[in-house]
């Protein structure tokens, strides 16, 4: 759970008593409507301030890509700042910097996305800049073989010369053995070093188009006016047929596998990865958030079980983590990470004992009620706040759209949460920590490898 969802916690905890109503403002008015070129746009009302998001997301990632292929969509990403019909490379940047927007873009498994945030006075231009790149992007080869350096560069500072990145990188890969998702976003280094710009072309074309794109808009807006203003400059697009992409789907039972890398790093560590569902591909959706409440009831917060019981009550690990997505396109991972307290003489092996006693003790019994009423109200509060932020909303609508699922699950999601019971926990528990579903990584200091 970051920082900014463990103080909004702190806010709610003498709250957990309230109804659900209490803890959330009722929904913002949201609006869809479809271009007949098939471009998706979800308008969503927000009128505190005179200021928008706008959002375009393309349904194409990394888990999209194939063997020797890998970094295209997140290549692509950077090309789409260099020049379309209308502008040259980086002029559509100055010209939203003149106007005191804020932009970037972001590339994930599922999707790539590109946003601003501006006056509402001044959606039409982030429109106009955007259209003109979905319809006409240049791909110079001169910029393409400047940028790829950069990305490789980048590559090497975030994974290759980070050694914590690059064994987790490792362990994904080894975590899905089925689907896309074991592919690194930013692409593997032999791929970047043979990548052309005729590939980019080509994905470019194959996926950049209207029918396979979500407008978002959230802020001080009308739907009639994003309407006509999203028909203007969006509609004239053709829409091109593109390719099937099928679902990412994990093998249920992959069995145990063990990953043993030895990094620069000065203390050991140890992950485990749990095959799971995401909610798109999950036959039981509440179990899906039971394992939202279970990651945060194991690690949110001080009073959470492996702060209280692993780190300060054993002093068996001076630092963990779990972590769990829901919102995939395909199957999804659950991971626990920690790290033996070096001070204590503890091992990763009596680490990774310790956090399988927890998940033992989450089949063998439920929480108590009050327990996961005081988690629920942190994960509530963590929802709540983050959706404070115009941006946040519009992200939370694209992501949903993007991964198959809809933005109306937004105006759900407490009520979702608030319906799972103990009993719901437990049940989750003993489905999915098995030995079958299992990945482990031991990381290790490279000054240990001759031992």
């Amino acid at each position: 759970m970051n920082a900014l969802a463990r103080r909004a916690a702190g806010l709610l905890l003498s709250t957990v008593c309230l109804p659900l109503s209490a803890l959330a403002a009722d929904p913002q008015p949201t609006h869809e409507f479809t271009l007949d070129n098939g471009l998706k746009v979800v308008v969503r009302e927000d009128h505190r301030a005179p200021v928008v998001v706008s959002q375009v997301w393309y349904k194409v990632g990394s888990s999209y890509e194939t063997p020797g292929q890998t970094g295209l969509s997140h290549a692509l990403e950077h090309m789409m700042f260099k020049g379309s019909a209308k502008v040259g490379p980086g002029e559509a940047s100055l010209i939203l910097r003149d106007l005191g927007a804020e932009e970037n873009a972001f590339t994930s498994d599922d999707y790539t996305a590109y946003y601003q945030v501006l006056a509402r006075d001044r959606l039409g231009v982030a429109f106009e800049l955007e259209a003109d790149r979905m319809a006409s992007l240049r791909l110079p080869a001169d910029e393409f073989s400047r940028e790829i350096e950069v990305i490789k560069e980048e590559r090497r500072l975030r994974t290759d010369d980070n050694p914590m990145s690059k064994a987790y990188e490792r362990f994904k890969a080894m975590a899905y053995p089925a689907s896309g998702y074991h592919t690194p976003t930013i692409g593997w280094m032999a791929d970047l070093e043979r990548m052309k710009v005729e590939e980019l072309r080509h994905w470019y074309q194959s996926w950049y188009v209207p029918n396979n794109a979500t407008l978002v808009v959230v802020g001080d807006v009308t739907p009639d006016e994003v309407k006509n203003l999203a028909q203007r400059y969006f509609g004239p697009i053709p829409k091109r047929d593109v390719p099937p992409a099928k679902i990412p789907l994990e093998l249920a039972e992959p069995g145990e596998r063990l990953l043993t890398l030895h990094v620069q790093t000065q203390l050991p560590s140890v992950i485990l990865g749990f095959n799971v569902p995401g909610l798109a591909t999950a036959e039981d959706k509440r179990s899906v958030q039971a394992l939202r409440l279970l990651s945060a009831l194991l690690d949110g917060g001080y009073s959470a079980r492996i702060s209280e019981q692993l780190e300060r009550g054993e002093e068996l690990v001076s630092a963990a983590s779990t972590s769990y997505d829901a919102y995939t396109r395909g199957d999804s991972l659950f991971t626990l990470t920690a790290t033996p307290n070096q001070q204590k003489k503890k091992t990763i092996a009596q680490a990774e004992a310790g956090l399988w006693r927890l998940l033992d003790e989450l089949k063998a019994k439920p929480p108590t009620t009050e327990e996961l009423e005081r988690i629920r109200a942190q994960v509530i509060a963590g929802v709540v706040y983050q959706r404070d932020s115009i941006t946040s909303q519009a992200t939370a609508i694209g992501s949903l759209e993007t991964v198959g699922l809809s933005w109306k699950l937004m105006d759900t999601e407490l009520a979702d949460l608030q319906s799972v019971t103990p009993e719901d926990i437990q049940k989750a528990a003993r489905t999915y920590f098995t030995r079958e579903r299992l990945s482990v990584a031991h990381v290790l200091p490279e000054e240990t490898a001759h031992e």
